[in-house]
């Protein structure tokens, strides 16, 4: 297998391209290698089979996801964060619907599944952690709901945008902080 990391990053980003726009059905290796204008059977040099692609997809897509810390920086609260998230979300929407795609297929690959559950499970604990850890409203259960309901709001944004611009988010989301993760009762 070939080692070099910048061509595996960019097959790896044509990749998740192509897993957007096409699907799972059309990811194979000659169409990542046509999406990123290499030679054909450049990506079978670095990934051995598709099993192996979709998993590598799956990690570039967490590199590509994680947020710059400069958007962490000063004082922030839930809101703000989830506003940024869906900003994020909506500027790497291939990335996004990749992701979808991973999840889908993880249903007809066992291990797959086993992978992404492993990840993204994880990446949740994480963003708890880092939830609770900041001071930031809630206890694990209300981030484990907002986390569920903000799944829900992206698929909606990312595959139904008609029926996202029907619901004003930037109202919802407001909503959503407030009803899921309440602060202090008034003294």
């Amino acid at each position: 297998m070939r080692q070099n990391p910048e061509r595996r990053a960019a097959l790896l980003d044509a990749a998740i391209e192509v897993l957007a726009r096409e699907g799972s059905r059309g990811l194979t290796l000659r169409a990542v290698d046509k999406e990123a204008g290499v030679p054909t059977g450049t990506a079978s040099n670095y990934f051995a089979h598709r099993g192996q692609l979709l998993v590598q997809i799956l990690h570039r897509t967490r590199e590509r996801l994680t947020p710059d810390p400069a958007d962490l920086e000063g004082p922030l609260d839930t809101e703000t964060l989830l506003r940024r998230l869906l900003e994020r979300m909506r500027r790497e929407r291939s990335v996004h619907i990749a992701v979808l795609e991973l999840r889908l297929e993880a249903t007809r690959r066992p291990e797959l599944q086993v992978e992404l559950a492993r990840f993204l499970g994880a990446e949740l604990e994480a963003n708890i952690a880092g939830h609770l850890d900041a001071g930031l409203p809630g206890d694990r259960d209300g981030v484990l709901l907002l986390y569920f309901a903000m799944l829900g709001l992206h698929l909606d944004d990312l595959t139904l945008p008609t029926l996202a611009d029907a619901h004003p988010v930037d109202r919802l989301l407001g909503v959503m902080v407030e009803r899921l993760l309440p602060g202090p009762p008034a003294a």
